[in-house]
C-alpha cells in the first residue's frame, strides 16, 4: 500500500475519533460517572411501604346446641 494512503486514513480516523469524543462530552456522557451506582443503593421513600397485615382468621360459626346454657 502506498504511504501516503496510509497517513491519510490514520489521520482521518483520528478525526472522526475526536468527532466522536467532542458529541460524547457535549451530550452528557461524562457528566457524572459515580452518581448511578450509588443511587441505585438508595431506598425511594414512596416505594417503602409496610407489609400488608396477615388477614385475620374468624371462628367458624357454632353449631346449635353447642352454647346452650
Amino acid at each position: 500500500m502506498d504511504l501516503g494512503f496510509l497517513i491519510a486514513l490514520s489521520l482521518a480516523l483520528g478525526v472522526a475519533a475526536w468527532l466522536f469524543f467532542l458529541w460524547s462530552v457535549r451530550s452528557g456522557q461524562y457528566d457524572d460517572p459515580e452518581g448511578p451506582k450509588y443511587r441505585m443503593l438508595e431506598d425511594d421513600p414512596d416505594e417503602r411501604k409496610p407489609p400488608p397485615a396477615p388477614p385475620t382468621r374468624r371462628a367458624p360459626p357454632a353449631a346449635k346446641g353447642e352454647h346452650d346454657s
